[in-house]
């Protein structure tokens, strides 16, 4: 399952972008604490080429600190990257060091005689414009729970010596890892009916109990764990009343349970995805694709070679 979700506004987002690019001279991009990779448009590294980056990893306070300082020292191996963790909710104040970080990337001589122009970038929902307000100390961009709320470029004079470029929160075409596309849907980055809601509750239970049982057994009220994904789902439904009338499950109800708890932090601090997990499915990806690209490459030349042969 390869997710698309590409409205038209992130098209023309997209060209805006790569023309405004070569006068920014830093890009600041917005990811999800608990899903570094999946948050992580491969479109931004495309579009910056060798510009500095900081990557600020917010929605800190609902990630597993462990696995963020994991993330932190994995990003900053990249050449011209700096990570951050964040929260805008528990600690607006950390933005504050923001500005002098700029300063330190930039080169001098690119902006000792004017402002640093910056961009920030990011997926929908993942909080870039509650940051930008913070930063900007006023309201200048709109915030919203609902993917694609920013919808044109716009640009703020901070007035530190900093002008940022808001970008609307851009989508790749297509999400080709299957795991990263049920990791959006789990935090709400796609819109609820990209996938079906069952599934993607079914996915983030069946990581929990590998990943958190201890979590999962406090949250539930669970003297024992439950052995599969439905299973669990059907330990919260009982636990929260989620049950049609017959005392059948209502699983749609557990499902949302789950999810909703998840998102707002309630089972704990979770990620739901490690470095080491990015690197094993960022090969299988590349190898999906190389089979695909050589599939539809014998495709063209055995349609060329019926095609030359019916000219004889």
């Amino acid at each position: 399952m390869a997710v698309q979700w590409y409205p038209g506004h992130m098209h023309k987002a997209r060209k805006e972008i790569e023309e405004a690019m070569p006068q920014i001279d830093l890009v600041i991009e917005v990811l999800d604490a608990r899903i570094p990779y999946s948050s992580e448009n491969p479109m931004v590294a495309a579009l910056r080429g060798q510009k500095p980056c900081i990557k600020l990893l917010n929605k800190a306070d609902l990630a597993d600190p462990e696995i963020t300082a994991q993330w932190i020292d994995y990003l900053e191996q990249e050449q011209g990257v700096k990570a951050q963790a964040i929260s805008t909710t528990l600690q607006p104040g950390a933005l504050k060091a923001l500005p002098e970080l700029c300063r330190k990337l930039v080169p001098q001589t690119s902006a000792s005689v004017r402002d640093i122009r910056t961009m920030i970038m990011g997926i929908p929902n993942v909080g870039k414009s509650t940051i930008i307000n913070t930063l900007a100390g006023r309201v200048v961009a709109k915030t919203g729970n609902e993917p694609a709320v920013t919808k044109g470029q716009q640009r703020i004079n901070l007035k530190n010596g900093i002008v940022l470029s808001d970008t609307p929160g851009i989508l790749w075409p297509k999400v080709d890892n299957e795991a990263s596309g049920y990791r959006l849907a789990v935090t709400g980055a796609i819109k609820d009916t990209a996938i079906e809601y069952d599934d993607v509750a079914l996915f983030a239970a069946g990581y929990f109990l590998e990943a958190y049982p201890e979590q999962m057994k406090a949250r539930y009220k669970l003297d024992e764990l439950p052995a599969t994904d439905i299973e669990l789902l059907e330990e919260i439904g009982r636990r929260r009343g989620a049950l049609r009338t017959g005392g059948y499950l209502d699983l749609h109800k557990a499902s949302e349970v789950l999810l909703h708890e998840f998102r707002s932090g309630k089972i704990g601090l979770l990620s739901l995805e490690t470095p080491a997990m990015a690197e094993k499915e960022k090969a299988e990806v590349a190898e999906m694709l190389a089979i695909k690209e050589a599939e539809k490459e014998a495709r063209r030349a055995e349609q060329k070679r019926k095609h030359s042969g019916k000219r004889h």
